[in-house]
């Protein structure tokens, strides 16, 4: 059972400027509720029993939402209001789970899921990325369905516009499962269109082995020079082993755009 989950929050959201000039993009409100904080919600919603976030001291912010405890006793002392008691409490319910790890260079998501071999115990754990949201259905949880059936690693997927492949992991499809799982042949981070192996994108979701740390420990850097968790992934495959390609049946939304983000807002107001 996948029961630790890595949540990488070190990057600097440049594709949010000016808001995150002061202020980290996972903190930022989306439909009048910080954006991390759906990621967590659908972790404890599947079953997620620890929770590691990696960041760095430029975003110390983020621990500090999870620590304000003078702040909150003050005023719920002083006003006695219960929307804010409500608050606090689910507050402290989350930092029970929450670890905090840091990642100070910007290298890559690959060296900030390496920051956390120490901690994880099992031989599968499950990697989100904060900037895709998936509502509707959890997406979670039906990657450890998946899981549980196969004994397989997983990863989120779906069909995109072959203009923008350059911002994904892109991968081919070896063996078709079922309808909505497949396994993959080959993965390659942010290729161009003209050499994407397919249209189909990794989205932020990975149920990934424990051997990947290994793997992650010899990776040499990769685009832009950071060390890409893609990478490593496609060195797995190669050796044999197992990844699923799962299409999640919720409804995506890309929050580290801020098109992408305004529009989040809007839609996750009409559910």
């Amino acid at each position: 059972m996948i029961k630790q989950a890595i949540i990488p929050l070190a990057g600097l959201g440049t594709r949010l400027l000016p808001l995150t000039s002061v202020f980290p993009k996972e903190l930022l409100p989306i439909n009048g509720k910080p954006g991390i904080e759906y990621i967590i919600d659908e972790c404890i919603d599947a079953g997620i029993k620890e929770i590691i976030f990696i960041i760095s001291k430029k975003k110390s912010v983020i621990k500090n939402y999870f620590y304000n405890d003078k702040l909150f006793k003050k005023i719920i002392k002083k006003k006695k209001d219960k929307r804010i008691l409500k608050e606090y409490k689910k507050i402290l319910k989350y930092r029970k789970m929450i670890k905090f790890v840091y990642q100070n260079k910007p290298r890559g998501t690959g060296d900030a899921v390496l920051k956390t071999r120490k901690f994880i115990k099992e031989k599968y754990f499950l990697i989100l990325l904060p900037d895709d949201l998936i509502i509707k259905k959890n997406c979670t949880k039906s990657m450890i369905s998946v899981h549980k059936k196969y004994k397989s690693s997983v990863m989120a997927s779906m069909n995109v516009n072959s203009k923008n492949v350059s911002r994904w992991g892109i991968y081919n499809v070896k063996k078709k499962i079922n309808k909505q799982n497949f396994i993959i042949q080959d993965v390659v981070e942010k290729p161009s269109p003209i050499n994407a192996p397919s249209n189909k994108a990794v989205i932020g979701r990975y149920i990934l082995p424990k051997t990947i740390f290994n793997s992650l420990s010899k990776q040499k850097s990769g685009k832009g020079g950071e060390i890409h968790i893609t990478d490593a992934i496609q060195s797995l495959i190669k050796n044999n082993q197992m990844f699923i390609g799962h299409n999640f049946s919720g409804k995506y939304l890309d929050c580290g755009t801020m098109k992408g983000y305004i529009n989040s807002s809007l839609e996750i107001s009409k559910i």
